[in-house]
C-alpha cells in the first residue's frame, strides 16, 4: 500500500521507490542518487497509479536523453489500428514516451487501450480532447469543461499532461504587439488562446492551477509545462512572447514542487543553431533544473519532407546543452499526419540525436555501444554489426542489396578497404588489391 501520493512526495519523505530502483538499475546510478533527483525536481519519473504496466524512466538532464512520439488520430486520418501499429513500432524502436494528440472521434477508448497495454509513458493534450469530448464549440465550454477534462484523462492512467498554462490574457496583448511572422504555432496554445480571445475570461489552466494541482497529486500525473509560445519559424525565435512565458512557466513551476507534482518544462519550436545552448542554459535557470522537454527544435524553415533531419541536428545541440527529453518529428511536420515508415524515420533520428548528445554528457556507459560497433567493423563481424546497429533492418539491407565477392570489405571499396589492408599489415600477411 503507497504510503505516498507521488514519486516526488516520496523522495522527500526518504522513500525510494519501485519506480526509482527501476530508474536506478537503467541510469546506472544509485537508488538514492535517483531518489534525491526527484526530491529536488531534477529528475521526473512519470508515472500515473493507475497506468499499472509501465516500464518507468526517469527524465532529466543528467540520465539518458528520452524521446517522444506524437500519435492519435485526426478528423482525415481516422484509423486507430494504424495508430496502435505506430505506437507498438515505436516502443520496439526504443522511444521512452508515447503523446496521444487525438483530434476526432471518441478518444477515451483508445486512451485506456495505451495506459492498460502499454509500456511506454503515455502523455496527452486534455484541452484538445475538449472539445472532442463534450462536442461543442470552443466558445461554449467553461473553465469547469476543461478541468474536468483534465481529471478525465487522470483517471485513464495518463502519466503526463501538457498544459498551457503559461499565457494569460497579456499574452494577447503581446502577440497584437510585436507581430510575430507566425503568431502561435502550438495547437493547444492557439485553442486556450482563442478560448481567451473570445469569451473574454483568463486562462483557466493558469487561474485554476492549484485545482489542477490537486488532481495531479492525487493521481502522480506529471505537468508538462506547454510553450504555447514556441516559436514556429526562426524568425520568432527567443522574443519576447517566448521568453515572458517561460518566466511564468519557471513560476508555476515552483508552485507545482510545493504541491510534490511533479513538472517537465516544454522549450521551442525552431530556433537558429547558434541560439539553441544559449536557450536551454535559460531555461534551465529559470526554471531550476526542472527537466526540459524540447520540440526539436528545428534549425531551419525550408526542410519539408526532411524535418526529421532539421530537427535531429537541434535536438543533439539542446540535449548536449541540457534538454532532458526530445520529442521526435517526422518527415510529414508540416505536410501530414505521418505513416508507420515516417514515424520510423523519426524515431531514427531523434535517437541517434539523442544518443550522440549523451555521449558528448559523458552519460555513463553511453558510449560502451559505438566501442563494441568499432570492434565489430575492424574484425568484420557483420552479425555483430547489426546488433549494435539502432536501425539494424536498414543496415543489413543495404550491404545486401550491393554485396561484395568477398566478407572482409563492402561493395565501396573492396580490396581497397583500409581496414582489410591494416589488419593484414599489422598480422604481417600479403596484401592483394588486385
Amino acid at each position: 500500500m503507497r504510503n505516498y501520493s507521488t514519486q516526488m512526495e516520496a523522495a522527500r519523505l526518504g522513500i525510494i521507490t519501485p519506480e526509482m530502483k527501476a530508474v536506478a538499475a537503467k541510469e546506472y546510478r544509485t537508488e538514492e542518487e535517483i531518489r534525491d533527483l526527484v526530491a529536488r525536481g531534477q529528475v521526473a519519473i512519470c508515472a500515473n497509479k493507475n497506468h499499472t504496466c509501465l516500464d518507468p524512466n526517469g527524465v532529466g538532464s543528467m540520465l539518458r536523453t528520452k524521446i517522444n512520439v506524437n500519435l492519435g488520430v485526426s478528423r482525415d486520418c481516422k484509423d486507430y489500428n494504424i495508430e496502435m501499429q505506430k505506437v507498438n513500432a515505436a516502443v520496439e524502436m526504443g522511444a521512452e514516451a508515447i503523446m496521444d494528440l487525438s483530434s476526432h472521434g471518441n478518444t477515451q477508448p483508445f486512451r485506456r487501450k495505451l495506459t492498460s497495454e502499454c509500456k511506454a509513458m503515455i502523455g496527452t493534450v486534455p484541452v484538445y480532447d475538449s472539445v472532442i469530448h463534450y462536442q461543442r464549440d470552443l466558445a461554449t465550454l467553461t473553465a469547469k469543461d476543461f478541468i474536468d477534462v483534465v481529471r478525465l484523462h487522470a483517471e485513464d492512467g495518463v502519466d503526463f499532461v501538457t498544459l498551457h498554462c503559461g499565457i494569460t490574457r497579456k499574452t494577447i496583448d503581446q502577440i497584437r504587439t510585436h507581430k510575430r511572422k507566425m503568431n502561435i504555432v502550438s495547437r493547444g496554445g492557439s485553442l486556450v488562446f482563442a478560448w481567451m480571445s473570445m469569451t473574454g475570461e483568463e486562462n483557466p489552466f493558469y487561474e485554476y492551477f492549484d485545482e489542477i494541482l490537486d488532481i495531479c497529486r492525487e493521481y502522480d500525473v506529471t505537468i508538462s509545462l506547454g510553450d504555447a509560445c514556441r516559436p514556429g519559424c526562426l524568425a520568432d525565435a527567443s522574443d519576447v512572447c517566448q521568453i515572458e512565458e517561460l518566466v511564468r512557466l519557471g513560476e508555476l513551476t515552483k508552485r507545482a514542487w510545493a504541491r510534490d507534482v511533479q513538472v517537465m518544462v516544454e522549450g521551442p519550436g525552431h530556433v537558429p543553431l547558434d541560439q539553441i545552448a544559449a536557450n536551454m542554459k535559460m531555461q534551465s535557470t529559470i526554471c531550476m533544473g526542472a527537466p526540459f522537454y524540447v520540440l526539436g527544435p528545428l534549425v531551419t524553415d525550408i526542410a519539408p519532407g526532411y524535418d526529421h533531419i532539421t530537427s535531429a541536428i537541434g535536438g543533439a545541440i539542446a540535449a548536449a546543452n541540457g534538454a532532458a527529453f526530445l520529442c521526435y518529428v517526422t518527415p510529414a511536420e508540416h505536410l501530414a499526419l505521418p505513416n508507420v515508415q515516417q514515424v520510423k524515420d523519426g524515431i531514427i533520428a531523434s535517437r541517434i540525436a539523442a544518443h550522440a548528445a549523451d555521449i558528448a554528457k559523458h552519460i555513463p556507459h553511453a558510449r560502451d555501444i559505438d566501442d563494441k560497433m568499432a570492434d565489430a567493423r575492424r574484425t568484420f563481424d557483420w552479425e555483430g554489426q547489426w546488433a549494435c546497429a539502432i536501425d539494424p533492418e536498414t543496415a543489413k539491407r543495404i550491404r545486401d542489396e550491393a554485396k561484395p565477392e568477398s566478407d572482409d570489405s563492402c561493395s565501396m571499396c573492396g580490396k581497397f578497404c583500409a581496414v582489410r589492408s591494416m589488419n593484414k599489415a599489422l598480422s604481417g600477411e600479403y596484401i592483394d588489391i588486385l
